[in-house]
């Protein structure tokens, strides 16, 4: 589809995020970016297949950082990062070769099922032996009565559906968190980097607070 007669996107999260600060959002995603990167082993290449401001490829402190997206709402403009704006299935970019792929708040935008296996296998095939995707999106689960307030979110998905798509497209599961961060910035998502930093270091909080899942495949 033609990104310019659908959804306007660009308009619909200007609307979304027009009372959170730009400098808050970017101080909480380098928390964020940096909390995984040390969870996952310090990749040394990294792809984020839904770039969009580019607040976590910025950040994530790898080595050699690339990120896709349909739409460029300003990611052609981040320093030091391999941009394509493509389809994630059209983009140039190099099968086995990525320690991490990184999807995050995008596969509920996908119609059916069968998109969630075809952008799953895509991942996997990009992904080095041993290379491992990181997965993070609401949990309908525990977030039913607003998961719909987001007018770009199509496909109901939980932690254990998610799972059920990793091993279905040859991935092995290793980590499945049913509660990661809130739902969104419009939730209680800590707005400093500083309470970011002191909530990612507290699981317990995760329980209290979280919304979003966390889970993980790896390429064998």
């Amino acid at each position: 589809m033609d990104p310019t007669n659908g959804l306007n996107l660009g308009r619909v999260y200007d609307y979304r995020f027009e009372d959170i600060q730009d400098s808050a959002r970017s101080g909480v995603w380098t928390e964020i970016a940096v909390f995984l990167h040390r969870r996952f082993g310090s990749p040394d290449r990294v792809l984020d297949t839904a770039g969009g401001l580019g607040e976590f490829i910025a950040n994530v402190p790898a080595a050699d950082r690339w990120a896709v997206d349909l739409v460029d709402h300003g990611l052609s403009s981040v320093p030091d990062v391999t941009v394509r704006i493509a389809s994630f299935f059209d983009a140039d970019i190099p099968d086995n070769y990525f320690d991490l792929v990184f999807i995050s708040n995008l596969l509920e935008h996908l119609a059916t099922p069968d998109e969630v296996a075809q952008f799953l296998a895509r991942a996997r095939s990009v992904l080095r032996p041993g290379g491992v995707v990181v997965i993070m999106g609401p949990n309908f689960k525990y977030s039913a009565k607003d998961y719909f307030d987001c007018s770009d979110h199509i496909l109901p998905l939980t932690h254990i559906a998610v799972a059920e798509h990793l091993y279905a497209a040859e991935f092995e599961v290793v980590e499945t968190t049913p509660k990661f961060l809130p739902f969104s910035f419009r939730s209680r998502l800590p707005s400093s980097p500083l309470l970011a930093r002191a909530y990612l270091k507290a699981p317990f909080t995760w329980k209290l607070l979280g919304k979003q899942f966390l889970v993980v495949g790896r390429k064998n």
